[in-house]
């Protein structure tokens, strides 16, 4: 095992800085605390996401392949808690809290099982590793931000009990009128609703929207330092993936200049639901102090997420989103109307759940090492 592996083994030593006494906000997926006056409120929220790490001990991944993904499965397990972090707000709403100890919602319980590690699980690390085949990823190859991004949108498909939109904004751009296409609006539902029955004309699918970025070359450019923090305050914030293979990192916030995030490489045993699918959930929640780092150490490779129950959250974003772009520092990304003409569309890059571009596209958002030209937009 690598010292990464073990970040939070050594809690039990005490080994973890305690969450600093500083009058600066702290800034937590959409809300706001005090570090002076609220210091259990902020631990109680951190544990309440979910806290996805290595595990051990599980069915053999594709029935002959891993039965751990220590040293591999980091950003696959960052991917999930991003994707949980999307059901709770769709499920249970972003102020939901964890109990532990007591009997859970039966809404919380589905989420949970939905990443068990078992074959059949939505998204599992089985799931995640053999979908990602289709995307150029071997069994137990590490990811990057854009891949377990690409690999999340294709299986949440499968999820009809969550039924969300996911979608991918590639070459650093939003582009309003792709969501319109897979989160129908209120104007494009007018046009459908002659044609389809009434329960395929719902205006809205709640929607995750991923961003995978490049921040610069091998440092994050300073210029985003504060583009990025205000992502954390938008109350859609989903978060931010990124990292370099062996230390990925789920970031939920950050207080001054120091994000905070959960780290997935402790490894623990697998866990096995009983009959109804109720079991010890403790070790998926960090009932600890959370990581920190300096913003400045953060990898340029990432992807940002945010979700949006309706359209008017989708709008609110955007207005916020326009905002930030006004203000200082270098927006993080595009947001426009419809595709521009200088982009090249999904269909040529053949972005289907068996594209064989995946190489390419890796290359760009994922290698540490090709020389990449930062667009200022």
């Amino acid at each position: 095992l690598s010292t990464a592996t073990l970040t939070y083994d050594s809690l039990r030593y005490g080994e973890i800085e305690d969450f600093p006494e500083t009058s600066e906000p702290v800034w937590i997926l959409g809300k706001q605390f005090s570090a002076l006056t609220e210091k259990d409120e902020i631990l109680a929220d951190v544990a309440s996401r979910l806290w996805l790490t290595y595990r051990k001990n599980f069915q053999p991944i594709g029935g002959t392949g891993p039965t751990s993904d220590t040293g591999w499965g980091c950003m696959l397990r960052c991917g999930q808690m991003i994707l949980g972090q999307a059901l709770i707000c769709r499920h249970l709403g972003r102020d939901w809290t964890w109990s532990p100890g007591q009997r859970q919602r039966a809404e919380y319980i589905s989420i949970l099982n939905a990443f068990i590690d078992k074959k059949d699980s939505y998204y599992s690390i089985h799931q995640i590793a053999q979908m990602g085949v289709g995307e150029g990823k071997s069994i137990g190859q590490w990811y990057g931000p854009n891949t377990v991004a690409q690999v999340l949108k294709k299986l949440a498909i499968f999820d009809s009990w969550s039924r969300l939109a996911v979608h991918v904004a590639m070459d650093n751009t939003v582009v309003i009128e792709e969501i319109s296409d897979c989160c129908p609006t209120k104007i494009a539902s007018v046009y459908r609703a002659c044609a389809l029955p009434e329960e395929e004309t719902a205006l809205w699918k709640p929607l995750v929207l991923l961003i995978p970025l490049r921040l610069g070359l091998s440092d994050i450019n300073e210029a985003y330092f504060e583009p990025l923090k205000q992502c954390f305050m938008m109350p859609q914030s989903l978060g931010v993936i990124g990292g370099k293979p062996n230390s990925a990192h789920y970031f939920i916030g950050f207080v001054g200049h120091e994000l905070i995030y959960l780290d997935p490489h402790t490894t623990q045993p697998a866990v096995d639901p009983d009959e109804d699918g109720q079991f010890p959930d403790d070790s998926y929640h960090c009932q600890h102090p959370p990581c920190r780092m300096h913003i400045c150490e953060l990898d340029p490779s990432i992807a940002a997420g945010f979700f949006c129950q309706t359209e008017d959250d989708f709008d609110d974003w955007c207005a916020q989103i326009r905002k930030v772009s006004n203000c200082r520092g270098l927006p993080m990304f595009e947001l426009v109307e419809s595709q521009p003409s200088h982009l090249i569309t999904a269909d040529v890059l053949n972005l289907t759940p068996d594209f064989s571009d995946s190489d390419r596209l890796e290359r760009f958002f994922d290698s540490e090492d090709e020389e990449f030209e930062i667009l200022s937009l």
